[in-house]
């Protein structure tokens, strides 16, 4: 797999420099390297995680605590007030580069918006990390870099998008 550099910091903007989650209420998902299921859960959450060059720790502190506090699980009257912390789901983790695909210029994307190694690792284990302490139980987890088969059953479904400086 070949990877960049990475780009030296810009002055963010709206929409631009913003770590990034895509957030599924699953029924169970799982990841596959190789042939080998790696991680697997049941009801809970599947976050794919795009990080920038930009990105820092608070990013990732707003990004958990959002994730783990957002209710989106059905209460007893089958109204969305419930969170993962408050359900005791699982959370699988993914980190995901081409959430910061960038199409603009012909039909071939690119990644250059994507962290590299060196800033997107640390970020995307320090999320993890803070993700379960957070739930207070273990977080499954992908391998960052390698190919994965993520397999899901999306519940509802629900599919929330969230940017760490676009906070709707």
């Amino acid at each position: 797999m070949h990877y960049r550099r990475p780009l030296p910091a810009r002055k963010r903007t709206l929409c631009q420099d913003t770590m990034r989650t895509v957030i599924q209420r699953v029924s169970r998902a799982s990841v596959t390297i190789q042939g080998t299921v790696h991680a697997t859960i049941g009801e809970g959450l599947l976050v794919l995680l795009g990080i920038e060059p930009s990105d820092t720790e608070e990013d990732v502190e707003w990004l958990v605590k959002k994730t783990a506090q957002l209710r989106i699980f059905n209460d007893t009257q089958g109204i969305m007030n419930r969170s993962l912390v408050d359900t005791g789901g699982s959370a699988l983790v993914v980190s995901q580069f081409t959430l910061f695909a960038s199409y603009k210029k012909g039909n071939r994307p690119s990644y250059i918006r994507a962290a590299g190694h060196d800033i997107a690792v640390p970020l995307y284990e320090s999320f993890c990390h803070r993700l379960s302490l957070a739930l207070g139980r273990p977080v499954e987890t992908g391998v960052f870099g390698a190919d994965m088969q993520v397999e899901l059953l999306n519940d509802g479904p629900v599919t929330i998008c969230m940017d760490s400086h676009n906070k709707e």
